[in-house]
């Protein structure tokens, strides 16, 4: 029950991270690549703060704490490159279904068992997230915004990958935040002129609480995961993210959110039938 609880207080936080983006980028007139930087920045400070309250140490060497700091910085560089020319519906598509493709790739390749519920409950979910998500009339896919996207999906999932074997979450997510500021700052040099008190505050927050806060509690819950499950239960992000810009901004509700996250929840419910030792 615990884990449960820790893992939806995470995907929360994801969630979270979506309706800053939006009101930040989207309503508040914020260069997306400012917006990351600064959401790094406030990310490392807050963590690294909070570690040195614990008197926790930060351990800034080695080739995992390295990938780490490099996959989350191509991820938040990848993902606000690519929606300079990506709607958001089909950035989150993309995002989501290379996150999967690799992570799924990933078990497979070292032999990890992944039951067949577990296969249909991907494929209901994703199938409900494709519901979500896809635009409405003609669909058109810039490729530079849509490879952005998949290398973005791709970090993440190398991020994630790696957190599982993290053995201090926040130490670990401080130290990895910390070493990716220098290497997003030259997004600053791609940034345009947005820039507005209100988009730096909530990249701020953004970065303090939902990014920064929320990977250490991924960090935290992920080693007690198998890899394909951790994979499917990020799809319920985009849903939780839409269902509080109902409750939150008065976006409305329809028949095909309704559907679409029964969708993505149900699948998300079946591949939680089954849990052996075997599908780590």
């Amino acid at each position: 029950m615990q884990l449960i609880l820790l893992v939806t207080l995470t995907m929360c936080a994801f969630a979270g991270n979506s309706i800053l983006n939006r009101l930040g980028v989207g309503q508040m007139g914020m260069d997306p690549m400012s917006f990351a930087v600064i959401r790094v920045i406030a990310g490392a400070v807050t963590l690294v703060v909070l570690v040195q309250m614990r008197r926790g140490t930060l351990v800034l060497t080695g080739a995992a704490r390295w990938g780490g700091a490099l996959t989350l910085a191509i991820y938040m560089l990848g993902f606000s490159w690519a929606y300079l020319t990506l709607g958001a519906g089909l950035g989150a598509l993309i995002l989501f279904a290379v996150v999967q493709l690799v992570m799924f790739v990933f078990a497979l390749w070292r032999g990890q068992a992944v039951p067949v519920m577990r296969w249909i409950g991907a494929a209901v979910a994703m199938a409900g997230l494709v519901l979500l998500l896809w635009p409405a009339g003609a669909v058109q896919v810039p490729l530079a915004g849509a490879l952005s996207m998949g290398v973005a999906g791709a970090a993440w999932a190398g991020y994630t990958l790696l957190g599982q074997g993290e053995r201090d979450a926040l130490s670990g997510t401080a130290a990895n935040f910390l070493i990716c500021v220098p290497l997003v700052l030259p997004g600053l040099f791609l940034a345009g002129p947005g820039l507005s008190v209100g988009g730096i505050l909530t990249a701020v927050a953004a970065g303090a609480v939902t990014s920064g806060l929320g990977y250490a509690l991924w960090y935290r819950v992920l080693p007690a995961l198998p890899t394909t499950l951790a994979a499917i239960i990020q799809l319920s992000v985009p849903v939780i993210a839409v269902a509080a810009g109902i409750v939150l901004l008065g976006e409305p509700l329809t028949l095909k959110f309704a559907t679409s996250g029964a969708l993505v929840l149900g699948g998300i419910a079946l591949s939680l039938l089954v849990r052996s030792s075997t599908s780590r």
